[in-house]
């Protein structure tokens, strides 16, 4: 019960900078190779950290999409030291939080504590990560669980959607699959394939551990030197080794499922993380429809013709380009007025269609909403860690207002010019009574 009422409350009394205040974040390296990044905040007594691995969905072999995923569970269930029950009494007595997730490019592993409990939180975070439990009733009720859940997604929209825009636009790639897996895929996962993605590419070399708190940099090394200093080599992969997918174009999936209602999903390879237009991409995106009601999509789709409850559009930059999404749903009757409005402003935005009033209204909704992306400890060591683990300047969140308000109007069209041409966008549909679609691709599920 402590550690449901206490974190919680410090975390919402934690500070809120806004984009000229932001703490400089602190680097050091452990002799194993492990990057460290801090960012000091001593005004409420506890300490969050996030270690990112390059050890995500896309070292999923072949036909065992999920694998990532099942590896992290397990690594936050149990240890070889503690079953999954004593784990989690451990954990409770002194209020440790620790989790554990995994996305395309990297897998994580997270603590919060107070700082009192600093030592026994790191005492069971560096447990985790270094002496992990390989039960196998465990792995099954956590494989059978995930299982049950993919199943599940077969009901889903957006969770079909999404399958079917990873494959669509990925295919054989290493992004060519959601994390999460299939039913089919998870089923066929073992422990040994576990163990086998451990032993490649969880590594302190490439990692970073992302700390933000009440401890300075002198306190936390020998913290970690004490727990960490026994972990040692290089992944098998980088986080640059691999090939960007070949671009997908004019291709349509229609899935068929029993709803009332139909989502439209257009998209197409979007920008890397590294894209050295990444913040005109950003502020494309917002006057596109990142930005809620203050975007294009939104007024036009829904504010002028009631089309849809909502439209909106995002794109997630990863080590290669990842995807460029643009989605709404409607009932299955309006589908293609809503996609045609749709095309229609992404053509207007790719001829030009970009006006100087747009691009500010977007650039000061962005500078006035940053401060809420830093307003906990666990927030800020999620973006330390996307920095450090994507190699971008240790300045990245002290300089991200100065970088979206430097964004030219002339920079959004040249980005619009280059993203939004309509003819090089594909169509995922899910829904009922699904008219097909034209193109080379279709897919069903019942």
């Amino acid at each position: 019960m402590k550690r449901y009422l206490i974190l919680p409350l410090l975390l919402i009394l934690s500070f809120v900078r806004t984009a000229d205040a932001v703490p400089p974040i602190q680097e050091a390296r452990m002799d194993n190779g492990l990057r460290v990044l801090l960012m000091e905040a001593h005004n409420v007594p506890m300490v969050s950290m996030q270690l990112s691995v390059v050890a995500g969905s896309r070292f999923d072999a072949p036909g065992k999409a999920g694998t990532a995923s099942l590896l992290a569970d397990m690594l936050g269930d149990h240890t070889a030291r503690h079953n999954h029950r004593a784990w989690a009494d451990l954990l409770d007595a002194d209020a440790i939080h620790l989790g554990a997730g995994a996305d395309r490019d990297g897998l994580s592993l997270s603590l919060t504590t107070l700082k009192e409990a600093l030592k026994p939180g790191l005492d069971a975070f560096a447990e985790a990560l270094l002496m992990p439990g390989w039960d196998k009733k465990r792995f099954t009720i956590i494989q059978q669980d995930s299982i049950a859940a993919a199943r599940k997604d077969l009901e889903d929209p957006g969770a079909q959607a999404a399958t079917a825009a990873a494959t669509l636009l990925f295919d054989n790639h290493p992004y060519g699959h959601r994390t999460g897996g299939t039913a089919t895929s998870l089923a066929a996962i073992s422990i040994p394939d576990l163990k086998t993605l451990y032993r490649q590419q969880i590594k302190p070399e490439g990692a970073v551990l992302a700390v933000s708190g009440d401890i300075t940099m002198a306190e936390l090394l020998p913290l970690l030197k004490a727990r960490l200093s026994g972990w040692r080599g290089k992944p098998e992969h980088s986080l640059m080794d691999i090939a960007t997918a070949p671009p997908v174009a004019g291709k349509s999936v229609d899935v068929q499922l029993p709803t009332s209602q139909t989502l439209v999903q257009l998209l197409r390879q979007g920008p890397a993380r590294s894209d050295a237009h990444f913040f005109p991409d950003f502020v494309l995106n917002h006057i596109l429809g990142g930005g809620g009601f203050a975007s294009r999509l939104m007024e036009e789709v829904r504010e002028k013709r009631g089309l849809v409850y909502g439209v909106y559009s995002y794109f997630i930059p990863l080590a290669a380009p990842g995807p460029f999404i643009i989605s709404l749903q409607t009932k299955g009757d309006q589908a293609a007025q809503a996609e045609a409005v749709v095309r229609k402003v992404m053509q207007e935005m790719a001829s030009g269609g970009i006006t100087k009033a747009q691009l500010q209204a977007s650039k000061d909704n962005l500078s006035g909403s940053f401060a809420q992306r830093m307003d906990s400890n666990r927030e800020r060591v999620g973006l330390i860690s996307m920095i450090g683990l994507y190699n971008l300047p240790l300045d990245y969140l002290a300089t991200w207002t100065a970088h979206v308000n430097a964004v030219t109007l002339a920079q959004v069209k040249a980005q619009a010019a280059l993203y939004l041409k309509p003819a090089e966008w594909n169509r995922v549909r899910v829904g009922a009574n699904l008219d097909g679609a034209t193109g080379k691709s279709s897919a069903h599920s019942k």
